[in-house]
This record gives C-alpha cells, structure tokens and sequence, in this order.
C-alpha cells in the first residue's frame, strides 16, 4: 500500500456542471502542492482518505460518478458550514 500523502481537490458549480469535477489529484509532493495552494485561499480542508482514493482514480475535469454524490454531499455541507455564519438552513 503507498502511505504517501495523497490529496484530490473538487470544483461544483451548479451552473456549470450537474455533479462535482475533479480538478486536482496526486500524491507525495503534488498533494502537497494541492494542500497549499487550498490554504493559501482559505479553502477548507477535509481529511477522508477512502474518498481521495476514490477520487484519485476519475480523469482530471471530470464530474464525479453519481455513487460519490453522497459522500461528496457531505464534504460539500462541510465546507458550507466552515464558510458561512447561518448554518441552520442544513440541520
């Protein structure tokens, strides 16, 4: 098993696309890469390591399959609550 650090990063925008693309992947110093540059604008992180293995495997500009939607949902409600103040609308 590689136990290098590995990071996938998602973009959705419901204008654009039906289901979340995913826009960056790798391991080792990529994901490293991947992980700064989401700091560096604030972008939240969430660690869930079966899912990048999952993610890592779907071509780069590529929506997710519809069997990731729920998992992808709840990373998405992740984010919404550490971005926005009024998270009751998601309880």
């Amino acid at each position: 098993m590689d136990r290098r650090k590995k990071a996938a990063a998602l973009k959705y925008n419901p204008k654009e696309s039906v289901a979340p693309k995913v826009v960056a992947k790798g391991s080792g110093s990529i994901a490293e890469k991947i992980l700064a540059v989401a700091r560096e604008h604030n972008i939240p992180l969430k660690e869930d390591p079966q899912l990048v293995e999952v993610l890592s495997t779907i071509d780069l500009d590529r929506e997710i399959p519809p069997e990731l939607y729920k998992a992808v949902a709840e990373i998405l409600v992740f984010v919404y609550r550490m971005t926005k103040k009024d998270t009751s609308a998601l309880l």
